[in-house]
């Protein structure tokens, strides 16, 4: 099989979350540690960090690779979903896995994969494994796919775990309480591993501590250590966050000399996210990692161009302003609606779509009812239609009209809007991956 032929196998012949929801997941980590040790438990091969969380492990799992990227270390990344290529999963220095390797590790494996008939996450999973093992990366960040605990990514023995934001979403496989979702992000910790939570929430603040003494883990709540908000000096026409940083309480073997940052990842959200980057870079300072200042101040200034990160708060176009975010639950929902209040714009036009195995009606209460909607479907089979969407969102007082595609909608706001006007797409990742 040539790179394309390889790339459909594993669409059509494994199962698939973005396909394809619950039914695609294979619980447990049976198969995930039959294919390492199949492939000599490449895991154990490299250093790591772990991330996990609902919102903000993407931007953060960045943030981290490009400091230590900046920092000289060889630093694979692995993350998901991908928003283009397949290849953005895998990354060593922000270079995606070559289409060659890709090719080479599905027909190595080919048969061991028809026989134990692995998820597309799990083998996803491994190659990435494989890949950071034999290219001797000094470091890898790991991001969580979904929950922690069964997450096919927790057999790694990180440096350090990373928790950032819990909130609500994948109820029907996480749990419906904050508790219950908390208790499987929890399960990422492990034993005399130091754990950073990037915010203290204090009605599941218990969950980790409980955790993190049961598995004799240091435990550092990051919003204590650093109060981190917008500069004053802050021009909101610019394609840079300015932040101040100050450190709250004694931070243990904290160097940091610098009080303010700049952030090409612009949306809010992303001061709650730096709080945990900070408290984790000290913690592999602490371990040994030479990380100075310089790097760290670099590195947060330009995380899309080392790591190729796409799709949070991401300007596509200035006039009208186009501007995209894969916030797709409540608290994402709410983060964009907060940044959406920060522009400056006349009319305000929304192309929105989401996936039909999701109660959508926190999130249409959320949406402002003064804009105009045009309501589409990504191209997936778990795509709600976007007639559906249509008749939903009229209950909740928001109107416009509906499209077969993502590409229509945004024509028609396109069309519809004028110069001094803001057009946000979002509403599900697979939206946002079909324009970026």
């Amino acid at each position: 099989m040539n790179y394309k032929e390889t790339i459909q196998y594993l669409y059509s012949r494994l199962p698939m979350f973005s396909k394809e929801g619950q039914a695609a997941m294979k619980p447990g980590l049976q198969n995930i540690i039959k294919f390492c040790q199949k492939l000599g438990n490449p895991e154990e091969k490299f250093k790591s960090v772990h991330v996990g969380g609902t919102n903000g492990k993407g931007s953060s799992s960045h943030m981290l690779a490009a400091i230590l990227q900046n920092s000289g270390y060889k630093t694979g990344l692995y993350t998901s979903p991908h928003l283009r290529d397949f290849r953005e999963r895998i990354r060593i220095d922000g270079k995606m896995i070559s289409e060659k390797k890709v090719v080479q590790f599905v027909k190595s494996n080919q048969q061991f994969i028809e026989q134990i008939e692995p998820s597309f996450f799990e083998v996803t999973v491994a190659m990435a494994f494989e890949h950071f093992a034999l290219e001797k990366v000094d470091i890898a960040i790991i991001e969580v796919g979904l929950g922690g605990r069964l997450d096919s990514t927790n057999i790694i023995k990180p440096e350090l775990s990373l928790i950032s934001n819990i909130g609500y979403d994948h109820m029907n496989i996480l749990g419906n309480t904050l508790a219950e979702i908390a208790l499987e992000k929890a399960g990422i910790i492990k034993s005399e591993t130091p754990v950073i939570i990037s915010q203290r929430q204090s009605e599941i603040q218990e969950i980790f501590n409980n955790k993190a003494f049961e598995m004799e883990s240091q435990i550092t709540f990051a919003s204590d250590e650093w109060d981190i908000k917008r500069s004053s000096l802050q021009n909101y026409n610019t394609d840079l966050l300015k932040v101040e940083v100050k450190q709250k309480s004694k931070v243990e073997n904290a160097i940091f000399k610098f009080n303010s940052l700049e952030l090409d990842l612009t949306g809010s959200y992303q001061l709650k996210n730096l709080a945990g980057v900070l408290s984790a870079v000290n913690q592999l300072k602490i371990r040994g990692f030479k990380i100075d200042d310089d790097n760290i101040i670099s590195a947060l200034a330009d995380v899309k161009t080392l790591t190729g990160l796409m799709g949070r708060w991401q300007t596509l176009a200035m006039k009208p302003l186009i501007i995209c975010d894969t916030g797709h639950n409540e608290d994402g929902i709410k983060e964009v609606i907060k940044n959406i209040h920060l522009s400056t714009f006349n009319n305000l036009h929304m192309v929105i779509g989401v996936v039909k195995d999701k109660d959508i009606s926190k999130i249409l209460t959320l949406l402002p009812q003064e804009a105009k909607y045009y309501f589409c479907q990504p191209n997936i089979p778990r795509a709600k239609s976007a007639n559906e969407l249509h008749a939903e969102a009229i209950q909740f007082g928001l109107e416009g009209d509906y499209y077969e595609s993502v590409d229509s909608a945004l024509e028609a706001a396109k069309k519809n809007a004028l110069e001094d006007d803001l057009i946000f797409i979002g509403g599900s990742t697979f939206v946002v991956a079909e324009i970026v």
